[in-house]
């Protein structure tokens, strides 16, 4: 175990009355907290200089990953990013102002709309995910790849435990 000491140690110090367990809840709890808080802002200050946000590169790897004609329905990407569907439909609005997107009426479900990335839009999103890619390897550097591994089983293990409630 490291003797150096970060911001959640200093906050642990000042937290009296919890058992060694909720001790060490507490503190993961709020390192994961912390450390997403840090990855977002270095990914916005990174994607910033390409004029995009974080969430606008969601939801444009979303519609990418579906694979050609890059295009999924509303509800699927309700569903996958765990937003409202008034958040979905704000997003996708403006994507579609920049002309990254384009909505369609599903012709096999009327009541369905299908978002697709446009051309540009796909050309946007190729540009922005190598810089989001080696922001994230730099950023997880500190760790050994073996950690990482360690690491992203763990939070497997916790998201599908959450995600079944």
């Amino acid at each position: 175990m490291s003797t150096e000491r970060d911001h959640v140690d200093g906050v642990m110090a000042q937290i009296p009355g919890l058992t060694e367990h909720e001790q060490v809840t507490k503190a993961v709890s709020l390192r994961l907290l912390r450390a997403t808080r840090l990855l977002e802002t270095e990914l916005r200050r990174e994607l910033g200089a390409y004029g995009i946000g974080l969430w606008e590169v969601e939801v444009l790897s979303e519609l990418k990953r579906a694979g050609a004609p890059y295009r999924v329905s509303a509800g699927q990407l309700v569903a996958s990013m765990r937003l409202t569907s008034g958040g979905i439909t704000k997003r996708v609005a403006g994507l579609e102002r920049k002309g990254w997107v384009r909505r369609d009426i599903d012709p096999a479900d009327r009541r369905q709309i299908l978002v697709s990335l446009t051309d540009e839009g796909l050309r946007r999103a190729e540009e922005v995910f190598g810089t989001k890619t080696e922001t994230e390897t730099r950023l997880l550097s500190a760790l050994s790849p073996a950690a990482q591994g360690k690491l992203n089983d763990n939070l497997r293990r916790l998201l599908l435990d959450w995600e079944r409630r």
